[in-house]
């Protein structure tokens, strides 16, 4: 069975929304697009190389999909273009229709927990889920995220779209590492603590 990692930046006070980019996701009026490229350093572009090397493949949602595919693609101009070009890329999405326009992109259609626990239990390599809140928020729910790491950035930004949801259940996450940049991100990984009585976990989407 696969592992399911989200990758994710937030800010100290838990926004998600809009990191990379002034124009990447304005929903509700949110002003700070772009908020977490200050800190970005050696020590963050080395962290998250380390984290690909490993050779996942990517599970996104249809908005970071679309919006991924609208920046890196084809690109010569950083290292890491080419590696997504070639990393097989699963999109869960109720809306799009193949082919994707992405090479190495897969469409999981339907509900997106259902899809996503069928190709938990198949065979491959991890699956690195990157931004794609309302994804994530799914298989939290449904218990199928095996490890966040969290890129704790040191500003509050008041407002924004959240990676928790506020009506989220009970679910035991330990600390394995969490180095910090020299621009102050903390880098913190947590692996999900089965609780007694757990061993079905992910249990309401694999029925």
């Amino acid at each position: 069975m696969r592992k399911i990692v989200a990758v994710e930046s937030l800010s100290l006070d838990g926004v998600m929304q809009a990191p990379g980019r002034a124009d990447e996701d304005a929903r509700g009026g949110f002003a700070h697009g772009g908020w977490a490229t200050a800190y970005n350093d050696a020590d963050k572009g080395r962290i998250m190389a380390q984290g690909m090397a490993q050779g996942p493949e990517l599970l996104f949602g249809r908005r970071t999909y679309e919006d991924f595919f609208a920046v890196w693609p084809g690109r010569e101009d950083n290292p890491f273009s080419a590696l997504l070009d070639a990393t097989p890329k699963y999109v869960a999405s109720r809306t799009l229709v193949e082919p994707l326009p992405w090479k190495n992109s897969i469409l999981l259609a339907g509900e997106a927990a259902e899809s996503v626990a069928r190709l938990k239990r198949s065979a491959g390599p991890d699956l690195v889920v990157l931004g794609s809140g309302e994804l994530v928020r799914s298989l939290l729910r449904h218990e199928l995220v095996d490890e966040l790491v969290l890129l704790v950035h040191p500003l509050l930004l008041g407002a924004g779209r959240r990676l928790f949801a506020d009506d989220g259940g009970l679910a035991p996450y330990r600390l394995v590492e969490a180095p910090t940049t020299g621009a102050g991100v903390i880098v913190a990984s947590y692996q999900r603590e089965l609780r007694y009585g757990d061993a079905g976990m992910g249990r309401e989407a694999t029925r």
